[in-house]
């Protein structure tokens, strides 16, 4: 029965998704979170974290990683199958039609509507982090990280996967 919820947990945002990783990931939130509950926000935000971490697509790798935890190997397969096979399905019978159609006005404002939806989707998901970080660090905490995060990024260029392993030393030597 795990393997037929995986393989729906992940194939679903797949097919309704639209826009890229970044979009998938309040999807997949709402799969591995709400309606499973194989993981907590908490949790969801550390894979998440690590996902961003490593290279690749962001959504195979939670695929993989929550995939492996639930059902090993085969979890992790399954979960990666799911994950990129409607992609795969859609981009093979769609070519045609969008290469035809792809200097057309009405799929650029379609395109173009869509990216708002995708920012709504992803500051919910950051409020969650931080409102999540903040019930379990403090406010002090939270803030020092987030504004120390986005002086890393920002101002002095660090890459993001270097942030999030030192917030996570942060997290473990300072919180743990």
């Amino acid at each position: 029965m795990i393997y037929w919820e995986l393989f729906l947990a992940f194939f679903i945002p797949g097919i309704v998704g639209y826009g890229g990783g970044p979009a998938f990931i309040p999807l997949i939130q709402y799969e591995v979170v709400d309606r499973y509950g194989w993981f907590s926000i908490e949790e969801f935000g550390k894979v998440l974290a690590l996902g961003n971490a490593l290279p690749g697509p962001i959504t195979t790798k939670m695929a993989g990683f929550v995939g492996y935890q639930l059902g090993g190997v085969a979890g992790a397969s399954i979960a990666l199958f799911a994950t990129v096979a409607p992609t795969l399905v859609a981009m093979l019978l769609m070519m045609g039609i969008l290469y035809k159609f792809k200097d057309s006005s009405r799929v650029k404002k379609m395109t173009a509507l869509i990216r708002p939806t995708i920012a709504v989707l992803l500051g919910t998901i950051a409020f969650q982090f931080v409102q999540a970080g903040y019930m379990k660090a403090g406010i002090w905490h939270t803030i020092f990280l987030i504004v120390i995060s986005f002086l890393l990024m920002e101002k002095w260029k660090v890459h993001p996967a270097i942030v999030i392993a030192g917030t996570l030393v942060y997290g473990g030597v300072v919180l743990g």
